[in-house]
């Protein structure tokens, strides 16, 4: 937005308008005594150079994952991001895009966003797929109210092993009244409670629910028997919502084969930074029958006067093209440049690419989680399966572990009671007090794993 100076009449002008003498008297209802009163203490303004420096050395106070042997997952991981997917979110012509309302002038942008989608169908299983959400705990809030359209129900169930952040994200839409939520907590055996379950039957048992949303792998890493659950859900006739990590998808069956009917995640893993956090990009893909009751973009092919291949932003029944209370979603920021980093990514390591990725943090996972039990500091709550990620209790302070770790270069996984108060219905306080996470990408090598097991026996 340009800066259109204002001259002293025009200032005196405006203040005449709104009954004022002074600027002074725009803030005549602020009491004199809270009133700040003297000059901020503001250092004066420095140099180019001077600045770089000073800015170098606020960022050297941090220490990035990047930077440290990381075993830190819980959604955000670790994973090597090939050069070609910095190189094409560079061009000025996708780095400065946003929503492409013109077609005529978007092509390029409009088929990376087809191919996106269609990528994300491929790997969930699924028929269609939308230009993202904000990240996968907003992907599966929206999933929520999306399943309530379809089935004119207005309650949802939850398990307590999807992602607590997730978990408070759905509580949070909830309580503005959209829909209602009820949440399973784990058992025993850190899955989801499933078929001949007392809680789960009792949970569906009254026909009004219009889904079931669970996670595979969930928030520990376990993989759950989507298949049966999915046969409990359609049972209630409810649908069921999957969070997945599309990275795994590239070994794990599809959650669309096994009887999934929305699928919703973090896109992160494919090929977008850590990024202290953020900005991710939650993926969204739902069966063709509910297309149009699906949030966000779909953007679609069809040919032009010529016959030539043409894309356009279709069904995008959001805020922005009609009235807010009609819309399926008021997510209106485009997060393309993350959803194209993921196509660029999937195009660049390609299908045994992906699949090879997946079984070396498969692989590498069980071994760390093997030589951790050796050392005798930790032990498994629990024997199921599991994928890139894993659980275990720790024999002692898990912050002071966490901390003296830290020391040595290494990022001893995500302490569960970090994120744990983020969300209801989880596992015990006193278990969530001993449980760590632990996640292992094909960037860990057996050299990192057998020093860090060495470390944590010392301790």
């Amino acid at each position: 937005m340009r800066h259109i100076p204002v001259t002293c009449d025009q200032r005196e002008a405006m203040l005449r308008a709104v009954g004022c003498s002074n600027i002074s008297d725009l803030f005549a209802d602020i009491p004199e005594e809270v009133r700040f009163a003297r000059p901020l203490e503001v250092p004066g303004g420095l140099g180019e150079m001077e600045l770089l420096s000073h800015m170098r050395g606020l960022a050297d106070a941090n220490k990035p994952a990047s930077g440290l042997v990381s075993f830190a997952g819980a959604g955000c991981y670790d994973h090597y991001v090939p050069s070609i997917v910095d190189h094409v979110l560079r061009k000025p012509e996708f780095f400065t895009t946003y929503t492409p309302y013109q077609p005529e002038v978007s092509q390029g942008t409009l088929q990376a966003i087809y191919e996106y989608q269609s990528m994300i169908c491929a790997l969930t299983g699924m028929d269609v797929a939308n230009a993202s959400m904000y990240d996968g705990a907003t992907a599966l809030a929206e999933a929520a109210m999306m399943a309530c359209r379809v089935t004119r129900q207005r309650r949802v169930v939850c398990a307590g092993t999807v992602h607590p952040e997730w978990r408070r994200t759905l509580s949070t839409y909830a309580g503005a009244g959209t829909f209602d939520v009820t949440f399973l907590s784990p058992d025993e055996t850190g899955l989801t409670p499933g078929m001949g379950h007392s809680a789960a039957a009792s949970a569906l048992k009254n026909g009004d629910v219009a889904a079931l949303l669970m996670s595979s792998p969930n928030v520990f890493g376990n993989v759950e028997d989507v298949g049966a659950i999915a046969a409990l859900a359609h049972d209630a006739a409810a649908l069921l919502v999957v969070g997945t990590n599309p990275l795994l998808l590239g070994v794990l069956e599809a959650p669309g084969v096994q009887g999934a009917d929305i699928v919703v995640g973090e896109g992160q893993p494919l090929g977008n930074a850590m990024s202290f956090g953020g900005p991710a990009f939650g993926f969204f893909a739902c069966r063709q029958a509910h297309m149009r009751h699906m949030p966000g973009r779909l953007i679609g092919r069809t040919v032009d006067v010529d016959g030539n291949d043409a894309f356009v932003l279709t069904l995008s029944t959001r805020e922005q093209h009609i009235r807010r209370e009609k819309a399926t979603s008021n997510i209106c920021s485009n997060q393309a440049l993350c959803a194209l980093a993921a196509a660029v990514y999937l195009c660049a390591v390609g299908r045994e690419g992906l699949a090879s990725t997946a079984r070396a943090c498969i692989a590498k996972a069980h071994y760390l989680r093997d030589r951790l039990l050796k050392t005798g500091r930790f032990t498994a709550p629990w024997d199921a399966p599991f994928a890139h990620e894993f659980a275990l209790v720790y024999d002692g302070d898990v912050a002071e572990m966490h901390a003296a770790m830290l020391e040595f270069g290494f990022l001893a996984g995500v302490p569960l009671s970090r994120i744990e108060s983020a969300g209801p219905a989880g596992p015990t306080a006193k278990l969530a007090a001993s449980l760590v996470l632990f996640a292992v990408t094909e960037k860990r090598t057996r050299m990192e794993m057998d020093a860090f097991a060495g470390e944590v026996a010392s301790l």
